[in-house]
């Protein structure tokens, strides 16, 4: 399997989103400097998940974007098919034509790798995202008020 940079960044910027999650709106300027993915690509990856109903938006002054589903709800696999991005290691896309017009000998086994990594894709939430960048945060303060404390002794 070859995750885009399709499915990659739709995975950042909702994550980035979601770490936003405030009372107002994102936008995806602010995004898109933060995480430095073009502007005009993210556009394009939130009119699609959007029409996935995993976004919404808000226009005009103070608009932006704004999950539409609870953080526990949205699941990486949600949010990478909501891209058009496939999830399959198959060399024909699960049409059992690989080879000669049949299917080769080891579909079976990229098959079921396929579905192997959508059932972890699917049970990894934003939720869970968010709760691991914040864990990870503390350790870098705790790190770093330690380093602190060790300069002044």
């Amino acid at each position: 399997m070859k995750l885009t940079t399709k499915g990659r960044f739709a995975v950042t910027a909702l994550l980035d989103l979601a770490m936003q999650h405030g009372n107002s709106p994102v936008t995806l300027s602010d995004i898109s400097r933060r995480q430095n993915i073009s502007l005009s690509y993210l556009e394009q990856l939130f009119a699609k998940l959007r029409r996935s109903e995993l976004v919404d938006s808000v226009r005009g002054p103070g608009g932006g974007y704004y999950l539409a589903k609870a953080l526990d709800k949205v699941s990486v696999a949600e949010i990478i098919l909501a891209v058009d991005e496939p999830i399959d290691t198959t060399q024909c896309g699960g049409k059992e034509n690989c080879h000669n017009d049949g299917k080769c000998m080891t579909h079976d086994l990229w098959a079921k790798l396929n579905d192997q990594i959508f059932d972890y894709l699917g049970a990894v939430t934003l939720k869970q995202l968010v709760d691991d960048q914040q864990k990870e945060a503390e350790v870098i303060q705790f790190q770093l008020l330690d380093m602190r404390k060790a300069s002044t002794a």
